[in-house]
């Protein structure tokens, strides 16, 4: 009970202000340090929102920097910003924030930490009327120089001018970071895929039918690397889908090792040791194919001279104390661990690699975007990476995922992309989506294969023909529409109006609230946007097809 009061109470009593607030912002809880601070009581500050605190320009930066800046990546530090007693009197402050998730990755509550910077803001003032002091000394000794003296003044000025500048521009530099590179890669992609589109339009107009597969070749590899680009934001930002299938580890990585070797180059002796009677897992492949290659192109950039890597499976028991330190649950799980012999990391670096943004490599080399992707990609999928690293003896790089417990037959993935033709019997076919260029391809893919396609723009439209045509074989639409029903919804009402319809979800960027926490339930079809037009032909002949 002692401690229990100690605690309360340094909690309470603390030289900073606590605050904890729903994922909506409104504070649940606030400490007395704050309460005396701004002259309220506790209770009087539960309910308001933290922003709501602020002076003017406070609430318009909180509003448009710092809320958005907390959503993407979960915190931030440093804020200088003003908080507005209940006199009215302006209280100088340093504000960090963080989100607290549950197992789920659900946002639990915000922990918002308020320094007092009253006293730095006085040093500071007194450090810069110190600096003009000394100035107004120099001016004084250097009075025959009237001319010198107005330019090192106006250096300073513009000195201080840079500086206040340089202050507003990192509280966008996360943002810009990301969305300069963004701009500049798809702006590139986006030039391949129309200069392609260009030329095969060039030789249509111009007879000259022979030889156009290389530009429809090349026009469907910049799109798939475009896919890719967005699917890797995506995993940054921990709200792509997961399609998550029973795994063989040791298949994965035997199904990829001619890949990471040609990766690797003549240079790395490559070693992999697979663990006899491995468990399963339940986890995205291709997402986790993805993890391994870069955790290997990680390993390759470590040892610039060449080295060893050893990729390495095995079964791993975590009791309860090992699991509550990494934030598991306790349980087996199975790892996947890749260890180079490169000169490694000092602890300093190596806590901060799963930091959105930070590289060690020279500029241009590295966006320090694709640690944080492994890390948010292993969290979505309930599991973690871990890292051990010692300077001249290398790195191991060790990913954790849970048994799965099913059936021990690993489905593989679908591969047969090849061309259907003419595959429908006249089954009828609804294709909603609010891109008409989207619904547009997806109709006329349809009629050629034999179907009935009809095609709505958004949710109520679609319902109309739910309601007046006769039973539809099969609903494809987008999970984000417009009009006040959303894909899901419809999905459902679709379902309630005729049992047997079968449905397909397409989207490029679904929402975990819209398909649960992230993950898929088994019994629901989707394909990612953008897609093959020879996929979409063969999943809807699978599912028609389909008792």
């Amino acid at each position: 009970m002692a401690v229990d009061h100690d605690l309360e109470d340094l909690f309470e009593n603390a030289p900073c202000g606590y605050v904890s607030t729903s994922p909506d912002g409104r504070i649940t809880k606030a400490n007395r340090t704050l309460g005396v601070w701004l002259g309220y009581q506790q209770d009087e500050l539960v309910g308001k929102r933290f922003q709501d605190l602020l002076n003017i320009a406070g609430k318009i930066y909180y509003e448009t920097h710092f809320a958005p800046l907390l959503r993407m990546q979960g915190y931030f530090h440093e804020i200088a910003l003003d908080l507005v007693g209940s006199t009215g009197q302006l209280l100088p402050v340093l504000v960090n924030a963080i989100e607290r998730r549950d197992l789920a990755g659900q946002v639990r509550f915000i922990r918002i930490t308020v320094f007092n910077a009253s006293e730095r803001r006085r040093y500071e003032r007194e450090l810069l009327e110190a600096r003009r002091t000394a100035e107004d000394a120099g001016r004084q000794l250097r009075e025959l120089n009237q001319a010198l003296e107005e330019r090192v003044r106006e250096g300073l000025e513009e000195r201080m001018r840079v500086e206040e500048e340089l202050r507003q521009s990192q509280k966008m530099e996360a943002i810009g970071q990301l969305t300069g590179g963004l701009a500049h890669d798809l702006n590139n992609l986006l030039t391949g895929i129309l200069g392609n589109l260009d030329l095969l339009e060039m030789r249509l107009g111009q007879g000259r039918v022979s030889d156009l597969e290389r530009y429809i070749v090349a026009a469907r590899g910049v799109s798939h690397r475009a896919a890719t680009l967005t699917h890797r934001l995506l995993a940054f930002a921990r709200r792509q889908t997961l399609d998550p299938i029973p795994t063989d580890l040791n298949r994965l990585v035997a199904g990829m090792e001619e890949l990471i070797r040609r990766t690797m180059g003549e240079t790395f002796d490559i070693e992999v040791v697979r663990a006899a009677g491995l468990w399963a897992t339940h986890v995205d492949r291709n997402q986790l194919e993805n993890a391994l290659l870069n955790l290997c192109i990680n390993a390759r950039d470590a040892m610039p001279n060449g080295g060893r890597l050893t990729i390495e499976t095995a079964n791993r028991w975590l009791d309860e104390s090992t699991a509550q330190t990494r934030d598991l649950r306790p349980g087996q799980y199975v790892s996947l661990s890749v260890t180079d012999t490169g000169a490694g990391m000092p602890p300093e670096v190596a806590q901060r690699i799963f930091d959105p943004f930070f590289t060690t490599k020279p500029a241009g080399k590295g966006t320090g975007l694709g640690l944080s992707m492994v890390h948010g990609f292993m969290r979505q999928s309930g599991g973690e990476i871990r890292v051990h690293s010692e300077v001249g003896q290398g790195t191991t790089m060790c990913l954790f995922l849970p048994r799965y417990y099913g059936g021990d037959d690993a489905r593989e993935p679908a591969q047969d992309e090849s061309t259907v033709r003419h595959a429908g019997s006249g089954e009828t076919v609804l294709v909603v989506d609010d891109e008409p260029s989207v619904r547009m391809l997806v109709v006329e893919v349809l009629g050629e294969l034999g179907y009935l396609p009809l095609e709505a723009g958004d949710g109520p439209t679609a319902l109309k023909f739910l309601q007046s045509a006769s039973c539809i074989d099969l609903l494809i639409t987008d999970l984000a529409l417009p009009g006040g029903v959303s894909g899901r919804e419809l999905a459902e009402q679709a379902r309630a109006l005729c049992s047997r319809i079968r449905v397909i979800f397409i989207t490029g960027y679904a929402e975990n609230a819209a398909i649960g926490a992230g993950q898929l339930p088994g019994d629901v079809h989707l394909l990612h946007k953008p897609f093959s037009m020879q996929l979409l032909a063969s999943r809807i002949k699978d599912i028609l097809s389909a008792p």
